[in-house]
């Protein structure tokens, strides 16, 4: 079931994703691209006098209290994702096992506000791609998951000791089979036309086809693998196969032969072909071939390699798109996903959306959008860049610091209704301190704060005793884990 998003389009909030996403209505995004920090162990700056200036993180993890407690969140939560992160301790070390435990708890509220049609697309280098590929397939099912695309970001590099890193990874899951799949091609140039279709008629630019297909151990007495027009190709082991059925078959009922695709037998097919002038026979050569023209080339469907760098290494810095923030991205490529996995009005949210370069693809393709990022300099570039587009017409950025509240949980009774409820569940202990108390000294409390992005709904109460209750205050139960040492 989806639900109409609890915020409007163009939002962008600053500060930690997690909460925010957490007061995010469950299935109303249609594609989240997130290019979060890849655990690096290195500090990124944008140069001075760019228009990125000031932009800059530390992509560096230490394992903390919160960390471990949030961890142990999620072998309840998600096990195959605490398996995953468990073995990235045991394999990787604190510090992959802290970054990967920040990604856990943030991809499966990701998974829960994307629709059923929706796609994910997380951006990584090789630093943690491995691990993440397993988490992913722990959080959105193996069966989800699509493509690693890859994504050249230089020509070459020098890395001393090892191959130049001149590539980072894409990690494409959907969350059903029902995902939204628009299959975008890249038309072929004038030369790249003329190189795959070499042969030239009345009608235009063609190829020769091949019209036989292997032959198996059940063909032997099939019509296909009896000779047509003089030609007997069985004994070199293959049969006939003119096409009955994909786009060319298409092609050919639409533009040559009315009801070609409901000839039934191949010989028949061949006849009709032939009669078209569809069929090459060459002067000297094993078999007749299929005409297949240009004009009927859809172009290169979606690959997944892509070749032109995404980043600005090869080019130069004074292009206008270049804004010398540490990870950008060429906003054409980001078209090019944003196309082929949502629709016009659908809603694109990025999660870590830096300067915005998602946002602004996204923009360009007529969809809602939102996003959100650490640092308050995000929205003056993403006011920036959707500015140069639309010009006066950008009404701008509409800027929040505070998680939205969900509206798709129907209307909650008050919270502290549920006492009784959750005295009986937790047998009169407080979940704070583990100590049997009296049903009066309870009190009903959130396991993630309503600040934060928490819920009155009846999975997000717990009841702690008066001390511990006042003790955790607004943070939130990891939080006041940690801090308890």
């Amino acid at each position: 079931m989806t639900h109409p998003p609890n915020f409007v389009s163009g939002t962008v909030w600053t500060g930690d994703n997690l909460p925010i996403m957490r007061g995010i209505n469950s299935a109303c995004i249609d594609l989240i691209y997130l290019d979060p920090p890849f655990n690096s162990n290195e500090d990124y700056a944008a140069p001075i006098g760019s228009r990125a200036a000031g932009a800059a993180f530390k992509d560096t993890w230490t394992l903390s209290d919160i960390d471990v407690y949030e961890h142990g969140e999620l072998a309840e939560r998600s096990p195959a994702a605490y398996a995953v992160i468990e073995a990235a301790r045991q394999t990787h070390g604190k510090s992959m096992m802290s970054y990967l435990i920040m990604m856990a708890v943030r991809l499966i509220e990701m998974r829960r506000i994307l629709k059923l049609t929706g796609s994910i697309y997380l951006h990584c280098d090789d630093t943690a791609s491995h691990y993440l590929k397993l988490l992913m397939d722990a959080v959105f099912g193996g069966k989800n998951y699509r493509n690693c695309i890859i994504w050249r970001r230089a020509t070459s590099h020098n890395d001393p000791g090892r191959f130049g890193r001149i590539c980072d990874h894409i990690l494409y899951y959907t969350k059903s089979d029902a995902a939204t799949w628009n299959d975008i091609r890249q038309p072929r140039s004038a030369d790249s036309l003329a190189s795959a279709y070499p042969s030239q008629d009345e009608r235009g630019r063609y190829r020769s086809a091949d019209l036989t297909g292997p032959k198996h151990s059940t063909d032997v007495m099939a019509p296909s693998s009896l000779p047509w027009r003089g030609y007997d190709i069985a004994p070199r082991g293959r049969v006939w196969s003119a096409p009955k059925t994909g786009t060319y078959a298409a092609y050919i009922e639409e533009h040559f032969i009315p009801g070609y695709r409901k000839i039934k037998g191949v010989h028949e097919r061949l006849d009709a072909l032939d009669k078209a002038g569809l069929i090459h026979h060459p002067k000297r050569g094993k078999w007749p071939g299929l005409k297949r023209y240009a004009a009927a080339d859809a172009g290169t469907p979606p690959q997944n390699l892509i070749l032109n760098p995404i980043g600005f290494t090869n080019y130069s810095a004074s292009s206008k798109e270049y804004l010398g923030y540490p990870t950008q991205k060429r906003v054409e490529v980001m078209e090019r996903l944003v196309e082929i996995s949502s629709d016009e009005g659908d809603l694109v949210f990025d999660p870590f959306c830096g300067c915005a370069t998602t946002l602004v693809a996204a923009d360009r393709l007529n969809r809602q959008w939102a996003g959100i990022d650490l640092s308050p300099l995000a929205i003056k570039l993403v006011d920036q860049r959707i500015r140069d587009d639309r010009g006066a017409l950008w009404g701008g950025v509409i800027k929040r610091d505070t998680p939205p509240l969900r509206s798709d949980l129907g209307k909650l009774p008050n919270y502290r209704t549920h006492k009784h409820r959750l005295y009986g569940e937790q047998e009169g202990v407080c979940r704070g301190c583990d100590t049997h108390f009296p049903f009066k000294v309870m009190e009903v409390d959130h396991i993630l704060p309503r600040v934060k992005g928490g819920s009155d709904h009846y999975e997000n109460l717990q009841l702690l005793c008066t001390h511990c209750n006042k003790s955790k205050g607004s943070k939130t139960m990891a939080q006041w884990r940690a801090a308890q040492g």
